[in-house]
């Protein structure tokens, strides 16, 4: 035993130098690898096509976030470019077609767009009535501010939430309070 000990530090080495020497063509789980790759790609592809259509403004001329926060959360979405009427004119109506159907414990917008139901929704329209939806125009869009005082609510729009950042691809902090600073990210105090 404890020669096998001895030698544990350089057999742990030569396993991981002929690891990083390994190509993708000798992996033997590449297959799935590249699988789960493409498969993640369709349904980034699919997610951004049914959300063109049903939300009515295209997710290349837009831009996309999620923000959580101590008391629930906000979704923001604006135009890139302020001459986009059309874009700004599209996402303020689907703003406020989403505060009042969220507000009646309707999802099944989302639900189409993610081809599932997102977490947090169940809990969500169980507890529709402690949680608050306020829809707020901006300069290039609209906002829907989520806010409640009641823990089981809050967690289950922290949840909804997160899962927008993760199958929107927004690239979004999961943290509460914390906004991604980037270009893209004009929304001044969301």
């Amino acid at each position: 035993m404890i020669a096998v000990a001895r030698w544990m530090p350089i057999l742990a080495f030569a396993a991981a130098n002929a690891w990083a020497q390994m190509s993708e063509a000798d992996c033997p789980m590449h297959p799935e690898h590249a699988a789960t790759a493409e498969t993640k790609a369709s349904h980034s592809e699919a997610v951004n096509a049914r959300g063109d259509h049903a939300m009515g403004f295209l997710h290349t001329k837009t831009v996309h976030h999620f923000l959580l926060t101590k008391e629930g959360g906000v979704i923001v979405a604006e135009a890139n470019d302020a001459a986009d009427t059309k874009s700004i004119d599209a996402i303020r109506l689907h703003f406020h077609h989403i505060a009042q159907a969220f507000a009646a414990g309707d999802f099944g917008l989302p639900m189409l767009i993610h081809d599932r139901t997102p977490p947090g929704v169940p809990e969500m329209q169980r507890l529709r009535n402690a949680i608050t939806y306020s829809e707020e125009r901006t300069q290039l869009g609209a906002r829907v501010t989520i806010s409640t005082k009641d823990k089981s609510a809050l967690d289950a729009i922290h949840a909804f939430l997160k899962f927008q950042i993760e199958d929107h691809q927004t690239g979004d902090s999961t943290a509460v309070g914390v906004a991604r600073s980037n270009e893209k990210n004009r929304t001044e105090g969301y």
